[in-house]
């Protein structure tokens, strides 16, 4: 891949999980997944149909299918971090977010029906990570696709950053002003 294509795929970065998560990490990534929604809501909300179908890359997501994957994906986690309290390190069922990103109602639903599902999704989800211990945040899930377990508090950190990644495609997506669909 292409330097420029990797810095449109990974416009903050890949995640790096830090060595040692203190308290005050976890507290900002908390933060961060909680405002999501809202953060999203209003990168979007001015936009016309037309605009919500510019892609943020050449062969990438428009900003509809970016909505929605978010819910997908997020809806995902919330499930795995619910195993991952009530199960002795769950293997988790992975999905196939590419394909699920063609089916219909990614491509065809408002993303009001995925500003609405991730609000509610993020009250639940930040009520749920406001509660765990320290215990808590060590347990782990496994993902069989990745061949590793992976730990609550590292998971907060991979989807504070998801956050990031797609409001980041988003603004790119915008900047471009519908330049990568051609």
């Amino acid at each position: 891949m292409s330097d420029k294509l990797y810095k449109l795929k990974y416009p903050v970065g890949e995640f790096q999980k830090p060595d040692h998560i203190d308290t005050a990490t976890l507290k900002k990534w908390q933060a961060e997944i909680i405002i999501f929604p809202v953060s999203l809501a209003n990168s979007i909300k001015d936009l016309t149909e037309d605009q919500l179908s510019w892609r943020y890359r050449p062969d990438g997501w428009t900003i509809r299918q970016v909505v929605h994957h978010c819910a997908d994906s997020h809806m995902n986690s919330f499930s795995r971090f619910k195993l991952c309290l009530t199960e002795n390190s769950p293997e988790i069922k992975p999905y196939d977010e590419a394909e699920w990103a063609k089916l219909s109602d990614t491509v065809d639903c408002p993303v009001e029906d995925s500003l609405l599902l991730l609000t509610g999704l993020h009250k639940r989800w930040g009520v749920l990570m406001g509660a765990l211990s320290e215990s808590d945040m060590k347990r782990e899930f496994v993902h069989p696709e990745h061949g590793k377990r992976f730990s609550l508090d590292e998971t907060i950190g991979n989807y504070a950053w998801h956050c990031r990644h797609h409001l980041a495609h988003i603004n790119q997506a915008i900047e471009g002003g519908g330049k990568y669909n051609m």
